[in-house]
Order: C-alpha cells, then sequence, then structure tokens
C-alpha cells in the first residue's frame, strides 16, 4: 500500500518541474503537462487514492481480526502458494508483493516466526534464499481466503456489474501491465 497523503499532498502542490517516479526510472512530464488539475483530474485522482485507502483499511482490519494475519502477509502468503513448489526467490517475491527487500525480509521474519514460512536454500546459487510456504501458513492462507474473498465481494465488486468490472480491470491494465514483472 502507498502512502495516498503524501502523493495527494505532491500532486496538490504543484511542484515544477513535476517528475514522476517509476520503479524502473524517472520520467519527466512535458512542461506542456505541467500546472493545475483540471476537476475531472482531480477528481479521479483522489476517488483512486480515497477509494484505495478505504478498501485496504477494511480488508487490512477484518484479516488481523478475524486470522491474525494483515493483508501483507497474506498478499505474499498468496503470492508464495501460486508459484512453483510454494516458494520464490526472496526478490522476486519482494517485487510481486510490491515491497522494498527490506520491508520484505522483516515480514519475512515474523511470518517465520509465526511458521506460516521458512527460509529454503537456493541449491544452484549459495548467495540465494527462496521463501518457502509452510504447511501451517498454507492452511492459515486457506481459512483467510474466506474473509478476503467476502470483503472484497461486499465492499468493491457489489458496487460495479459485470460491465463495469472489466472496464475497470482495462483502465488498471493500461496503468500497471498484469504482465507478472511488478509495476
Amino acid at each position: 500500500m502507498f502512502a495516498a497523503p503524501t502523493l495527494l499532498c505532491s500532486l496538490e502542490k504543484h511542484l515544477n518541474p513535476w517528475t514522476a517516479m517509476s520503479t524502473a526510472t524517472a520520467v519527466k512530464i512535458p512542461s506542456s503537462e505541467q500546472g493545475e488539475l483540471t476537476q475531472g483530474e482531480l477528481r479521479a485522482w483522489r476517488g483512486l487514492l480515497r477509494a484505495h485507502g478505504c478498501l485496504a483499511k477494511r480488508l487490512d482490519a477484518e484479516l488481523e481480526r478475524a486470522h491474525r494475519l494483515p493483508m501483507t502477509s497474506y498478499e505474499v502468503l498468496h503470492h508464495l502458494q501460486e508459484a512453483s513448489r510454494g516458494r520464490m526467490r526472496m526478490c522476486d517475491l519482494a517485487e510481486q508483493a510490491q515491497l522494498s527487500r527490506s520491508g520484505l525480509t522483516r515480514l519475512v521474519d515474523r511470518l517465520e516466526r509465526d511458521g506460516l514460512l521458512e527460509r529454503c536454500s537456493c541449491e544452484h546459487d549459495a548467495r540465494g534464499s527462496y521463501a518457502c510456504l509452510t504447511e501451517a501458513g498454507l492452511e492459515r492462507l486457506e481459512a483467510a481466503r474466506v474473509t478476503h474473498l467476502a470483503v472484497v465481494r461486499e465492499q468493491f465488486f457489489s458496487h460495479f456489474s459485470e460491465g463495469e468490472l472489466s472496464d475497470l480491470a482495462d483502465m488498471w491494465q493500461r496503468i500497471a501491465p498484469g504482465n507478472g514483472n511488478g509495476c
């Protein structure tokens, strides 16, 4: 989850020259596109941030309450469950979960302490390590999945028709293509 107030504040200050950052490189916005946001742009941007923040907060609270599993932990376990043999290289998992490597390391430490995953050595690279889903982690994930789906359906899907969901998916694809390579 990103820091919505920070992004919103930086947008509202209209920095000159305004530079947007991607995970790969800085993108310079042409001077013709700098300046004030239109009402439509501002409503769309603030709406996205508000919707994401509200949904993430509700989902995180419910997963924590029902399963003692914060949303970021759920996401990491979910990525491991989808991976081949229930394991991923730490650097790949960090990218998929959209966490910094140090943030993932701290999260993996906690999940390992809780017995939900373990670090496994990489046979072909002694420097690398895998995060490996444990049976306890899979059980917790499967229990939490029911809650996750219920909250997402109630708080998000129920507000849209199938056609609108398809349109949203197409719009998100323009911003963050779902090619499995993170942002």
